[in-house]
């Protein structure tokens, strides 16, 4: 018989997932014929496999310690070392279960093949080891939402396997709303909406806007043709200056570089956004993008102040503009 007792980052996991994780080497169909049966309790009483764990809860698999070795070949067993690796965070809030964080300019979301060690999500997980809030092998705290290394701003992480659930549910029901602020090169009088369609070219690390073509009699859809992807962008100017506008926008869906290719779709590239049509503004030469205010769907609302860099530009275009807090 194998016990063990769900830690507080693994609440909220569904009991199937839970036990899939404990046991990766073990037919899927099993567990659930398993826990139908009875093999699988939690606090001594059967459970549905959608039983979403608390912490403290009790699991007993009633199964041969040999037996389940082997079931649990494969497991997450490997301790992660953070000797070396940063713990500075800007944490705008955190209790039990959420973390929010204001990511700088510069900085990886996640590792990629340019970066390993130190990008956002690394720094929180060292952050949250040296506070011995790591306690579990099975789930480590996760980013539900991702921003470009050249663009600062909110980043929310569940902390717990539930509440990554929840936000990560909230984002796709479109129940979570995200605001960002930017400077676009032009006079912008009036706010509106853009719902271009959206294509990914992934080699390039580029998107477009889809161009609607003519429809020739009798033409099918190529099965080899990128996928076009719904994208939706509000924006309002909120000052003018000399040759740019500070621009907020409100983000419906959340394409990769949408804000960038929609606002150059319409004429208004972002500052020093080079890649999708920008010009440099004196040592800028990226987009100028802060994800400056998130409101959750229960009501919370966060927001991040406009780093020192941004502020110097409106300075320097002439504009003269606080966010409020």
């Amino acid at each position: 018989m194998i016990t063990r007792i769900v830690t507080p980052s693994e609440s909220g996991k569904r009991l199937h997932r839970y036990v899939r994780n404990l046991m990766p080497n073990y037919p899927l169909g099993q567990i659930y014929k398993m826990i139908e049966q009875g093999k699988v309790k939690v606090n001594g009483k059967r459970k549905k496999d959608t039983y979403e764990l608390a912490a403290g809860d009790e699991l007993t698999i009633h199964m041969e310690d040999e037996a389940y070795k082997e079931a649990s070949i494969g497991a997450a067993d490997k301790k992660v070392k953070y000797a070396g690796v940063k713990t500075d965070i800007d944490v705008v809030y955190e209790d039990a279960e959420l973390l929010v964080v204001n990511k700088p300019a510069g900085l990886l979301t996640h590792p990629d093949q340019t970066e390993q060690k130190d990008t956002m999500i690394t720094r929180v997980h060292a952050y949250l080891h040296r506070k011995g809030e790591l306690d579990s092998r099975m789930f480590l705290p996760a980013t539900a939402n991702r921003l470009d290394r050249n663009t600062s701003g909110l980043v929310l992480v569940g902390k717990t396997a539930g509440m990554l659930h929840r936000l990560n549910q909230a984002i796709q029901k479109r129940e979570l709303d995200k605001y960002y602020v930017t400077v676009v090169e032009g006079r912008l009088a009036a706010g509106g909406t853009v719902t271009a369609k959206l294509v990914r070219d992934e080699s390039g690390n580029r998107t477009r806007v889809v161009k609607e073509p003519d429809a020739a009699p009798g033409s099918e859809e190529r099965s080899d043709a990128p996928v076009e992807k719904d994208a939706t962008t509000h924006y309002r100017p909120l000052q003018a200056g000399r040759g740019y506008t500070l621009v907020e926008i409100e983000l419906i869906s959340g394409r990769t570089h949408q804000i960038r290719t929609h606002m150059q779709s319409i004429g208004h590239p972002l500052l020093g956004d080079i890649k999708y049509g920008g010009k440099p503004f004196g040592d800028v030469r990226h987009q100028l993008l802060h994800a400056w205010k998130i409101a959750l769907d229960d009501g919370r609302t966060f927001t991040a102040p406009l780093p020192p860099l941004f502020r110097s530009v409106l300075r320097r275009t002439g504009i003269d503009f606080s966010l409020p807090t």
